[in-house]
Order: structure tokens, then C-alpha cells, then sequence
């Protein structure tokens, strides 16, 4: 009884351990007031590479004793342009301005500003920018929301005037340019926000002298800054296509020489634009507004070397890094993609010549070393996003040729690794290279996430900081990896043990990937461990061999579910700023307002589900194994007999991918990450076993056969070796037939279920030379003579 139920209790465990990481956040205090005037000062197209103390004095003492960090200014539009930015920044949630724009272009800015008072001002275009991103954006966004939760706010300039507007288009006090001494205006009102100009263009000298007039201008800022005053300088947008990260500086009383952060970048030296508001209505001690800013108050954190040329440089390299790898992502999943097609074909021939027939009749065997060179490239190819994920420990993207070096790196890391799984020791089993592949793929991106994920910061198969969606913890090609990994080694280290042992192997090692990507402290992502929970509920059931029934799903159903609900109880009893996704998601649901994240959800999927390479890697992956491994002359369905576990830690890989995807607006990404490398060992395997598929034991010296020379010996195993370990040679399991084979370390680990004996399947790589008997096909009532037991494996 005990033991009928330990997968249960085992799993309940999982979800412990799950709810717990989850529920587990970083000690952080709220944001307190600490200023009575808060300045907001932009500067468009403001980047660290134009800051130095020659051209920009003033903004360099600024942030020598101020706290820094780089800003990604993402909107409603792609790029993000001036009107834009400011648009955005007074909304405190992605907004964009109404009208026509060429593709990766920004318009000449046409904000018509009217003055009938002459103190304050009114922009007539404001209703219909309201009604355009309340109608025609996913995000829920109100223009005017920073300026609608201060009773009074002044304006410099027209793009500041776009930020201070009301959604009704009056804006308090305004000038459309700085004052001479601008005290007075600059005091009349707790929120002020300047602009201070823009900086354009890509000749050197023409960005230092627009640089240097807005450091001029934020000089007069500056000396006429309100007592205890908190002064935020912003780079607020982009000028042309592609987007870069910009400046913010932040100078009051308890920004001290710091590093800038938020809640919603969870990554220290990184803020959002949409954090802006906030940060100023928090400084302010103002109540945040009831529907919810999509940004968070931004927080200083220490650590900051002393030297602000070393400080800047960091930054600096940052936007040089985010810039190179959009160049270098596209044509790197491009190329992958490709090569996966073409290994896709390369091993349809492989496969079904791998399988030798008796008679005069069967294909000549295929060459040992084109076999073993095609084994090479598959594991070549599997391991090729660990490689790239690693390139980004080399800073390849300094050079002027930063694609290059990208790829000499990557490929240099690719023979590298796929030369330490060629001679790892029991490479030359079945499942050999399997389980290499997928502890070292685990191993790579498990290293950086406990690290601080600093390899997936804008690395070329991790997220970038210009996207603004995620800042830290695991990327969708990180999990994707992650999760494919973890779970094919729980599989694999599963089926080396005892039947009855081996849902506690999976649920052990699938236990402790749900706690290194739920955790707020390492992977961030809620629901990529109630995705991944799932998966290991799933693999756990069927490892020992069967199919997934009726009640094995709902178990696994339950267990995913048990995770979600305890989660969800734990964040929503939170501060709602605190919250997480799911948390907010629920949030909006009891207030009316979950069909705004439900729509940019389903808007994420589609739009990713058309533009993405990875698309490609998952439908690519599922063709091969549809119309290829699973048929009866593909080998899977052989392997998934002889090694019930691996075929349970492939199917809670793509229950996990699909559902991580889905729920995470990432469509097929993360399905196709995991693709990358699960279908290229599955490939391997398949041919390994397909090799030895007409393989017979052969009764070794010191063996006598007292049956016969058809007989066995009573009560062992058929290799002569122990008995299997249910205690009979052969069975029916699951209704299909069942037979004691070799395992994957030398040994017999007795019937599995829906496979016929591969006694020699862990001894030798597909295309070696050995002693074989070969046996005639001839197909028995109700067997196939090409797929054995109706319902189950090969014969």
C-alpha cells in the first residue's frame, strides 16, 4: 500500500518545496518619503557613451555624488520615440502617441501646445491620445496619471508639457523654455518636469554638442532646485531605430553614491521608464494611483565603485552589449534552425538503414564512421545554446566585428564541449551521450541563474534589457534549456536504479529544478515552476513504465494545481506592490480588469508565434518525431519501450515547455529551446537502439543451458545474469509484452513495459562490430514484424 502511494506523497513534496521557494522574497523595505519637490529632467536619446566630464561637467558631478544606473525606455511603440517616452513617462505604464510612423522610424514631433492664460497650458490632441491607447493598446494605459496624483505640476518645454498633461490636456504651470532664474517656477509646484533637450545622430561630434546644451541647461536646474528636492535626469527615449539604453541619475537626500533599482527590474544598475513615476510620487509620499502603475519606486542599493569612470563603464558596456546582441540573436536561431533541418534529413537515411533484417534482402549497413560522425554533429547541435549561453563570459561584443567573434567563440565552445561528451566515460552506451547532453546543458544554466543569471543579461540566447520584459532570473531559452535538461537527467539517473525507486530519482532532481526556477532569488518565474511541477508530476507517474491513464493525469493535473493555488494565496497576501505576476493577474480578476493581461498575453503568443526563429526549432522537432522516430522503422517507440524513464522525462518536458510557453506569452519559445536539445539526443538514442535491435544474448563460457540449446536457465534472467527485479523473467505489464533486457549501465533491470529485450543496447555506439545472431521476421497473431506486441515497443 505504502508503496503504491510514495509517487503521491512524493510529489506532495514538490509542491512544498515549490510553494516555499515561491513564496521565499528578499528582505526589502518600501520606499519612503524623502523630498518635498521632485524634478523630473529628460534628455531624448541621452546614452553613458555621451557622458564625460569635458562635455557634460554639470551631469558628471551629478552623478559622482548621486546614484546611476541605465534606463530602458520601452513604450507602447517600437522604438520609442520622444513623444513617446514623455508620454509614457507621465502615464507610468507603456503608452504610445496617436498617428501614422514609418516602420523603425520616428516622426518629426508635431505636439501642438496652446497657452490661452498664459500660465498654464492645454494640448488639444489629448483626448484622442487617451482614447487611442485605452482602444487601440493591450496595456491599459491612462496619459496623465503622474500629474492626475500631484495636485500641481509644472512643465518646461513642449516634450515635458506631453508628460505634465491631464487626460483632459490641461497642464498646470508651463514655459516653454527655462527661465533665466528658474527658482520660482521650479518652487511653485512639488513635480516639475523639464526638457532639457535631445541628443541625435551618429556622428560624434554633433551628440557631444547637444549633450553639452543640455548640460547646460540642467546647470540651471540644478542651482535653482527647491530645499530637499530629489532631481531625476533621464534619457526618456530613443531617437532612431534600433533602441539603446540610457542614463538615469538620481541626486536628493538618500541617493547617495548607489546604483539604481526597482522592483520591476529585480536586477541591480538597471531601471525601467515606467518606474519613473512612480519613484517620483513615492519620494513625494503621495499615494499611488488605484489602477496600477505597470513600474515600480525605483531604490538605491550600495556596492557602486568609487571611481565613477569605472562606474559609468559598466553601463556603458551594457548598452554596447544589449545593441550587439539584437544583431547577432537573429542569424544565430536562424543558422540553428537551419542546421536542425539539415540534421533532420541527414538522419532520416540513417535510420532506416540502422536496422539490419535477415535474409539477402537487407539494406547494406550504413559506414560505423558516418554514423559516428552524424552522432557528433547531433550532439554538436544539442549543446549549441549552452555554448552560445557561455560565449557571453567573453566580452565578443567590443570589437568592431562583434558577430564574428561571436561565432568563433560559440563554435570553439561547441567542439570543446561536444569533445568532453565524446570521451566521457560510458559514451559508448545507448543512452551515453543522453545523459551528458543533458546534465551539462543543466549544469551550464543552472551555474548562472545560482550566479546571478549575468550570462543571460542581453546575452544572445538569453533577454534583453531594450525588450524591458525581464531583467533577471531565466529567460524563455533558459528555461526552455533548463527544463528539458533537469528533466532528461532525472529520467536518465532514474533508469539506472530499481523500477520501484525510480518516481523518487525524478521527483528528487525534478524537486530541485521547481526550487532553482520559482525562487525570487534565482530563476524568478512563477510560472515556469508550476509549468515545470507539472512535467514532473507527469514523468514521475509513468517512469516505471505504462501509459499515462486517466488518473495519472489528474494526479499530475492536481499537483500542478496545488502549486498554483498555493502560490496564489501567498503573493495575494502581499503588499500589492509586492506582488507577483500571478498575484496581479489575480488582482486585476477580482477588480474587473484581467481581460487587459489576458489580451496582451494572447497578443504576445500570436506576435511570437509569427516572428520567432524558435517556431521553427518546435515545429521542425515535433515533424521529425512524428513522421519520423515514432513510426515503426523510427526507433522511439523501441527506446521509449526498453527505457520507460526517458520516455516519461520526454513527455513532462513537453507537457512543461508548452504550458511555460502558453502561460507565459511566449508561444512556441519555450517548447523550442527545449526542442534544441531534447530532439537531437532522442535522435541518437533512437539509432543506437535501432542498431542493436536484431542483437541476441549469446550464452557465455561457464553458462550451461540445462533446457537445451533453446532453454534458459530456471529462475534467471535470460543473459544468464540475475533475475530481473519483479521477479520473473517475463511478463505482461500495461497489456503489452514485456521482457528482462540489458540497462543502461551493463546490468538487467528486468521487464519494462512495452519493449522486447536489447540485451546489448548499452554496450556498444550505433555502427560497431559484434558477434550477432540474426533473427527472421516473421510476424506472429497479433505482432508486427516490424514493431512487435501490438501496442508496445520493437521485438
Amino acid at each position: 500500500m505504502l508503496r503504491r502511494f510514495t509517487p503521491v506523497l512524493l510529489t506532495l513534496v514538490v509542491v512544498a518545496l515549490g510553494v516555499t521557494a515561491l513564496a521565499a522574497r528578499p528582505d526589502s523595505s518600501p520606499p519612503r518619503r524623502s523630498a518635498d519637490y521632485v524634478v523630473l529632467a529628460g534628455v531624448a536619446g541621452l546614452r553613458w557613451s555621451d557622458v564625460d566630464p569635458q562635455s557634460t561637467p554639470t551631469l558628471w558631478r551629478m552623478a559622482q555624488q548621486g546614484s546611476i544606473g541605465s534606463l530602458s525606455t520601452r513604450s507602447a511603440h517600437r522604438p520609442t520615440c520622444p513623444v513617446d517616452g514623455w508620454l509614457t513617462l507621465g502615464a507610468g505604464s507603456y503608452a504610445g502617441w496617436n498617428g501614422s510612423r514609418q516602420p523603425g522610424g520616428c516622426p518629426p514631433a508635431a505636439v501642438t501646445v496652446e497657452q490661452p492664460d498664459g500660465i498654464g497650458a492645454n494640448l488639444p490632441d489629448q483626448e484622442r491620445v487617451v482614447a487611442y491607447n485605452a482602444d487601440r493598446q493591450p496595456w491599459g494605459t491612462v496619459p496623465g496619471s503622474l500629474s492626475e496624483s500631484v495636485r500641481c505640476s509644472v512643465a518646461v518645454g513642449p516634450g515635458a508639457a506631453v508628460a505634465a498633461a491631464r487626460p483632459f490636456g490641461r497642464v498646470d504651470r508651463y514655459a516653454p523654455a527655462l527661465p533665466a532664474d528658474p527658482a520660482g517656477l521650479l518652487g511653485s509646484c512639488v513635480l516639475s518636469i523639464v526638457d532639457l533637450g535631445t541628443v541625435s545622430g551618429t556622428d560624434p561630434a554633433d551628440r557631444r554638442a547637444d549633450a553639452r546644451r543640455a548640460d547646460e541647461a540642467l546647470a540651471k536646474v540644478l542651482a535653482a532646485r527647491p530645499q530637499r528636492s530629489l532631481v531625476l535626469v533621464a534619457g526618456v527615449s530613443d531617437t532612431e531605430a534600433p533602441a539603446r539604453l540610457h542614463v538615469v541619475v538620481a541626486d536628493g537626500p538618500g541617493w547617495e553614491n548607489g546604483w539604481l533599482t526597482s522592483a520591476s527590474t529585480g536586477r541591480e544598475g538597471y531601471l525601467q521608464l515606467v518606474d519613473l513615476a512612480p519613484t517620483a510620487l513615492t519620494a513625494l509620499g503621495r499615494p499611488l494611483p488605484e489602477r496600477l502603475f505597470l513600474g515600480r519606486p525605483a531604490v538605491k542599493v550600495d556596492g557602486r565603485p568609487d571611481d565613477l569612470a569605472s562606474a559609468i563603464a559598466a553601463p556603458a558596456d551594457a548598452d554596447r552589449e544589449a545593441a550587439a546582441q539584437r544583431a547577432v540573436a537573429g542569424w544565430f536561431f536562424g543558422l540553428l534552425a537551419a542546421a536542425q533541418i539539415i540534421l533532420a534529413v541527414a538522419v532520416l537515411p540513417l535510420l532506416r538503414r540502422a536496422r539490419r533484417l535477415a535474409g539477402p534482402h537487407s539494406p547494406p549497413p550504413v559506414s560505423p564512421r558516418i554514423v559516428a560522425a552524424v552522432e557528433l554533429l547531433l550532439i554538436a547541435a544539442a549543446l549549441a545554446v549552452p555554448a552560445a549561453l557561455l560565449a557571453d563570459a567573453v566580452p565578443w561584443w567590443r570589437g568592431d566585428h562583434a558577430g564574428a567573434y561571436f561565432a568563433v567563440v560559440t563554435v570553439a565552445l561547441i567542439v570543446g564541449a561536444t569533445a568532453l561528451v565524446r570521451f566521457t566515460p560510458g559514451h559508448d552506451r545507448t543512452l551515453g551521450p543522453l545523459g551528458a547532453v543533458a546534465g551539462l546543458a543543466t549544469l551550464v544554466v543552472g551555474a548562472d541563474v545560482l550566479s546571478g543569471a549575468r550570462l543571460q543579461l542581453n546575452g544572445v540566447v538569453g533577454y534583453s534589457a531594450l525588450e524591458g520584459g525581464r531583467f533577471s532570473g531565466l529567460g524563455t531559452v533558459g528555461l526552455g534549456v533548463f527544463l528539458a535538461g533537469s528533466l532528461l537527467s532525472a529520467g536518465w539517473l532514474a533508469q539506472r536504479v530499481r523500477r520501484q525507486w525510480r518516481p523518487m530519482v525524478v521527483v528528487a532532481v525534478g524537486g530541485l529544478a521547481v526550487v532553482v526556477v520559482g525562487s525570487p532569488y534565482l530563476g524568478a518565474d512563477s510560472i515556469g515552476a508550476i509549468a515545470l511541477t507539472a512535467g514532473v508530476a507527469v514523468a514521475a507517474a509513468i517512469s516505471t513504465g505504462g501509459w499515462l491513464t486517466v488518473s495519472r493525469l489528474v494526479w499530475a493535473t492536481m499537483a500542478g494545481l496545488a502549486l498554483t493555488i498555493g502560490f496564489a494565496v501567498v503573493d495575494l497576501r502581499r503588499p500589492v506592490e509586492e506582488r507577483g505576476a500571478l498575484g496581479r493577474f489575480l488582482t486585476a480578476l477580482g477588480e474587473g480588469t484581467g481581460g487587459l493581461t489576458v489580451h496582451r498575453s494572447s497578443t504576445a503568443n500570436f506576435q511570437t508565434l509569427v516572428n520567432s526563429p524558435l517556431t521553427v526549432l518546435a515545429v521542425v522537432g515535433v515533424l521529425l518525431v512524428w513522421f519520423a522516430l515514432l513510426q515503426p522503422w523510427g526507433g522511439l517507440m523501441r527506446l521509449f519501450g526498453i527505457y520507460p524513464a526517458i520516455r516519461a522525462a520526454l513527455a513532462g518536458t513537453a507537457l512543461a515547455a508548452v504550458i511555460a510557453g502558453l502561460l507565459g506569452g511566449a508561444a512556441l519559445d519555450v517548447a523550442g529551446a527545449a526542442a534544441a536539445l531534447v530532439v537531437p539526443m532522442a535522435a541518437l538514442a533512437s539509432l543506437r537502439v535501432l542498431d542493436h535491435s536484431t542483437d541476441r544474448t549469446q550464452p557465455g563460457a561457464g553458462h550451461p543451458r540445462p533446457d537445451g540449446p533453446s532453454g534458459g536457465p530456471p529462475g534467471g534472467s535470460p543473459t544468464g545474469g540475475r533475475p530481473d527485479d519483479d521477479g520473473g523473467a517475463a511478463h505482461a505489464g500495461d497489456g503489452t509484452g514485456t521482457a528482462a533486457v540489458a540497462s543502461d549501465d551493463g546490468g538487467t533491470h528486468g521487464p519494462v513495459d512495452g519493449g522486447a529485450g536489447d540485451p546489448d543496447a548499452g554496450a556498444r555506439p550505433a555502427g560497431r562490430s559484434a558477434p550477432r545472431v540474426p533473427v527472421a521476421r516473421t510476424a506472429a497473431p497479433g505482432v508486427s514484424a516490424a514493431t512487435g506486441p501490438t501496442g508496445g515497443g520493437t521485438g
